[in-house]
């Protein structure tokens, strides 16, 4: 991911990595050091009251050093990476204005992605429509689909096999859904980009067990900090059900089956666990192959140092 946008924009950074890699801790080093204002990219600090399990900054931690983006709804609602770009670049503006730089810290990496290159606005799938297509191709063949794309859609039509019927039929969906082919909404989407000199940064650990050490000790301080109590807590002052997106995050997830007696107790632990352990792996996976920060070891005992020089001119 191309780091400099234009010389002329406002300066962010965009500090990312998986869960334990000690984001916060060098977001916090660097907030003593310059002139940055912090803003969470969490798709779980975003609600009230969800506190241990999102591993949010206590009381004292965000009175030194504020986060915009944090407690902003109840974990009875949704939130989206739509709703988060427009919450973040409201935030962006108001701290550039005080003269200060935004520091986008977090492990979100669909946030981070719809902050820097926009959303497109694509209709979601429809069972009915696919089905036609389906129908259309198991009597014309897959090829013929293809040339009709030709015709509604060159641009994608040119960069998919006349056989790769998943992204033929995909396409062919959203045109007769929305009336637009699939590339001028990519386009539209494009026009979205960010006017800010971005500086992305990750912190990906050099050792892949280490990390995975920190995940364990992590999920064990969770839980000794009471997140079975932070769970039961939850339900009985909103009205939850284990679909709502507050509750699919790792670690309520798991510990909502246990309440549930869906999952035996002593098996919380290692599920829990394992759970994180999978997250991290999705989020080094985002960061290596769509993102592509520069890259600083999480686990060096300097991270933190490392991070400041590569930020070099930016926050000077």
């Amino acid at each position: 991911m191309s780091a400099t946008i234009s010389d002329k924009l406002p300066p962010a950074i965009l500090l990312m990595g998986p869960t334990a890699s000690g984001k916060t801790a060098v977001a916090m080093a660097l907030a003593r050091r310059f002139p940055v204002e912090l803003i969470s990219v969490d798709s779980a600090q975003v609600f009230r009251d969800m506190n241990i399990g999102t591993a949010k900054p206590d009381a004292a931690t965000l009175a030194e050093f504020p986060h915009h983006l944090v407690d902003l709804i109840p974990p009875t609602e949704a939130y989206s990476a739509a709703r988060f770009r427009t919450d973040a670049l409201a935030a962006m503006a108001e701290i550039s204005a005080r003269g200060h730089v935004p520091l986008l810290v977090g492990g979100t990496m669909l946030y981070f992605k719809a902050l820097i290159e926009g959303l497109a606005e694509l209709p979601q799938a429809d069972p009915a429509t696919r089905a036609a297509i389906d129908r259309d191709a198991a009597s014309r063949g897959w090829p013929a689909l293809h040339a009709e794309l030709t015709q509604i859609d060159p641009a994608t039509a040119a960069r998919l096999h006349s056989t790769d019927a998943q992204r033929i039929q995909r396409a062919l969906e959203i045109f007769h859904l929305s009336g637009r082919p699939l590339s001028a909404l990519l386009a539209a989407s494009e026009k979205q980009r960010t006017a800010y000199q971005f500086t992305a940064i990750g912190l990906l650990p050099s050792d892949r067990s280490v990390l995975h050490q920190r995940i364990a000790e992590r999920f064990a301080t969770m839980l000794a900090a009471g997140l079975e109590a932070e769970v039961a807590m939850l339900r009985e002052r909103y009205p939850l059900h284990a679909a709502l997106p507050s509750m699919r995050c790792v670690g309520y997830r798991q510990v909502w089956e246990v309440q549930d007696g869906l999952l035996p107790r002593h098996d919380l632990r290692d599920h829990g666990i394992f759970a994180t352990r999978q997250l991290a792996k999705r989020q080094i996976t985002w960061l290596r192959n769509t993102l592509r920060p520069q890259t600083v070891d999480c686990l060096a005992a300097d991270a933190d140092d490392r991070v400041a020089r590569l930020l070099g001119k930016t926050l000077i």
